[in-house]
């Protein structure tokens, strides 16, 4: 992905709005809540609840946002019942989609989503023919000002981190899905705070846009999928041309 992460740029503003919002804290309820249903109430038990409490503290959500939400996955406080679906899609110049939906009504959202690609140049895809070319992993988002990257490395490699990346502002360290905890626990333990910390769908290779209007036509769909009131996480297998970023301003 070297030359072409001004895409990562564009996303990385997309979050801070979505943040100041309150799109991102609804996101980050609710994978708290599906952490405490699926593995009980307590972070010490619960690997990928503590994983989401560590991730909506990293993004300045309150503690009683946080209390609330453990408590709807673990029955305490009433609310509607959620599960997690994993769509594949197309979208324009055949780039692969993985959008992950936490929703109360699977019909419901099968076919917002489906409307939403249709009317934005985008097409539902087959089961499995999207999927393989994404691995799921833990990514962890660090602000360049926390540290260098020989500081980085020394912590993240010893706490059994993949790989680490330099994309503009972040340092981005990859890791196993087991791992994500234990390397980001590492991290703060040094003084290393993150921006955000969560299990992704990295693209194996990515697909190089080097058109303006494909550009504009997937960002609009992106962005359209993104803020969707059932999405959690949008996946995609494309890169923007740092020329093609530029004229996007």
């Amino acid at each position: 992905m070297a030359g072409h992460n001004k895409w990562s740029k564009i996303k990385r503003g997309k979050a801070i709005t979505d943040a100041k919002r309150g799109n991102a804290f609804s996101k980050l309820a609710k994978e708290i809540t599906l952490a405490a249903k699926s593995g009980g109430g307590s972070p010490d038990m619960n690997a990928r609840l503590r994983s989401a409490i560590l991730a909506a503290r990293a993004a300045n959500v309150p503690n009683d946002n946080i209390d609330r939400a453990i408590k709807k996955g673990t029955g305490e406080i009433a609310g509607a019942a959620l599960e997690e679906i994993l769509y594949e899609a197309y979208g324009p110049s055949g780039v692969a989609m993985m959008i992950e939906i936490v929703t109360d009504n699977r019909n419901r959202s099968a076919n917002d989503i489906r409307v939403l690609l249709s009317k934005n140049n985008g097409t539902f895809a087959d089961s499995g023919s999207v999927a393989y070319m994404f691995q799921r992993r833990g990514e962890i988002r660090l602000d360049k000002s926390v540290a260098s990257e020989d500081q980085l490395m020394e912590v993240a490699l010893e706490a059994g981190a993949d790989d680490i990346q330099d994309e503009g502002d972040d340092w981005v360290v990859y890791t196993a899905t087991d791992k994500l905890f234990q390397v980001a626990n590492a991290l703060r333990e040094n003084n290393l705070h993150s921006r955000s910390q969560k299990l992704i769908y990295q693209p194996q290779t990515t697909v190089t846009i080097t058109d303006v209007d494909t550009a504009k036509s997937l960002i609009r769909l992106y962005d359209i999928l993104d803020d969707y009131d059932d999405s959690q996480n949008v996946h995609a297998n494309f890169e923007i041309d740092d020329a093609i970023a530029e004229q996007l301003g």
